[in-house]
């Protein structure tokens, strides 16, 4: 149990709540046509276990390529690898937890596709594909397009076809509307390891901007898109309680701010609001000087869930009516 544990928290378990809140706004959403419930339970195990994967795989990729750097290994502490870096675990260990939490999820595929259907293979493909290339995509730019289409798009329908068997339009516009703020979560990290990513040549989608002014300005963009997707949403159902997620507009502008902020003075930490809780691991945190990086990185968490739970809120209202 200690073993399971220890590769449960290196697969960044604590990343799996924003899995569950976009899963949750479908499976509710798909329970208004009669969904399947089982299968619904069961497309989350078997995309949280290829969520997991794809976190322990990148590991594995990022290790391998700089493993002979050595500020990477003087810096074991705070390298999301340390686990490697000092000793706990080897790769060949990680590459067997990768592969067990695979056959999990492929397990679970091949069941689902056997009462679903064959719309379930090409589902898994693609989100195959992005599990095994998706450290290649995130170091040349294309973070956000993978997770865009991995928890936007494909779990949606993904999660409604095999609880309902069929695909739609609506569920399309609702997981764009949804998916947004879960890259802007993605985008905001690059956003705080800009200056990093450049020292080690990796190339994310804020340095492809050209500078810290454009990337910051990034932000505001993708939230901007976001909140034009859930107006989208609302018109196409013809229910102005889906617009509910526009009350964190207020909190994109302050996260747009806070990221000037940061670029100006990185030594400086914001205070400590309401909007930046809960603070996991916070001790921790304090610890390794790192307050500054995660209460942005906290901020952005939070929007994308209370997007997800106002549409969650939206859809129960909806129901009741």
């Amino acid at each position: 149990m200690k073993r399971i544990l220890f590769w449960l928290g290196n697969s960044r378990l604590f990343s799996l709540p924003m899995t569950f809140m976009s899963w949750l706004v479908i499976f509710l959403y798909s329970l208004k046509f009669d969904g399947n419930i089982l299968n619904g339970i069961l497309a989350l195990i078997g995309i949280s276990f290829a969520h997991l994967a794809t976190n322990l795989f990148d590991d594995y990729v990022d290790y391998k390529s700089l493993s002979k750097d050595e500020a990477f290994i003087n810096n074991s502490s705070k390298s999301k690898c340390n686990y490697l870096t000092t000793g706990e675990a080897t790769l060949e260990e990680l590459l067997k937890a990768v592969i067990i939490y695979c056959s999990i999820a492929f397990i679970i595929g091949v069941y689902l596709t056997i009462v679903c259907g064959w719309g379930v293979i090409a589902l898994a493909l693609i989100g195959g594909i992005i599990v095994l290339t998706y450290s290649k995509l995130s170091s040349n730019g294309f973070s956000e397009i993978a997770v865009g289409t991995a928890f936007g798009p494909l779990l949606f329908e993904g999660v409604f076809y095999v609880m309902c068997q069929k695909f739609s339009l609506t569920v399309f516009i609702m997981s764009v509307s949804i998916v947004v703020f879960t890259v802007g979560l993605v985008y905001m990290n690059n956003i705080l390891d800009y200056d990093s990513d450049i020292q080690s040549g990796k190339t994310s989608l804020c340095i492809r901007l050209g500078n810290k002014h454009r990337a910051a300005l990034g932000i505001l963009i993708i939230y901007i898109i976001g909140y034009i997707s859930n107006i989208v949403l609302a018109v196409h159902l013809k229910q102005i309680i889906y617009l509910l997620p526009l009350l964190t507009c207020p909190l994109a502008y302050k996260i747009y701010q806070s990221v000037k902020e940061y670029y100006a003075d990185k030594k400086f930490v914001p205070e400590i609001k309401w909007w930046n809780y809960p603070l996991d691991n916070w001790d921790k945190i304090r610890k390794n000087g790192c307050e500054n990086f995660y209460l942005r990185l906290y901020l952005a968490r939070n929007i994308m869930m209370w997007v997800s739970s106002l549409t969650i809120v939206a859809i129960i209202i909806n129901y009741a009516r």
